[in-house]
């Protein structure tokens, strides 16, 4: 396995990454109509936008692959309550390799990335109820730093928790 920053031509694999995680990942916790309706295609043109309009290494998308194709993939940016932090926005890989050690390579990837960009603290969200995902995180060293927002996804209304590391000292 290796990562890259993405390219516009990575977008299709991107959607299909960020649906498919979706929709494993998230079931029981946001309205399955809202996951059912998730659609690549649509996803496509967004992902393609966000990867060309990147700003490498503030901003970016960075992709893992096998030999055979895109499993995972990370996009990030300054945070928009301070953007001398970053923000990681998306970390997710297809279910088929959860486990395997994807998700933790991809994740230093993008805080070398993050070193490299000269950011020294980053942050994230994620939903309170997913338990996989914030095991995940703290294994990794983030922890929760006392934020938190309702989202509406789907109708439901959703718990998510800010977590925050350090990157360089």
């Amino acid at each position: 396995m290796q990562t890259r920053q993405a390219s516009p031509d990575d977008a299709s694999a991107v959607a299909v990454v960020y649906v498919r995680s979706w929709q494993a990942a998230f079931a029981g916790l946001v309205p399955q109509h809202y996951l059912d309706a998730m659609d690549q295609s649509r996803e496509e043109a967004d992902w393609k936008a966000r990867i060309a309009e990147a700003q490498w290494p503030r901003t970016g998308v960075l992709v893992a692959e096998t030999e055979a194709a895109i499993v995972g993939f990370a996009s990030f940016g300054p945070s928009q309550e301070t953007p001398a932090v970053a923000e990681i926005g998306t970390l997710y890989a297809i279910p088929e390799v959860w486990g395997a050690g994807i998700g933790r390579q991809l994740m230093l990837a993008t805080l070398t990335t993050l070193v490299q960009a000269d950011y020294t603290q980053a942050t994230l969200w994620v939903l309170e109820a997913n338990e996989r995902a914030r095991r995940f995180y703290e294994a990794a060293g983030w922890r929760p730093d006392g934020a938190a927002v309702e989202d509406t996804t789907g109708g439901a209304s959703l718990n998510k928790l800010r977590y925050r590391i350090l990157v360089r000292a």
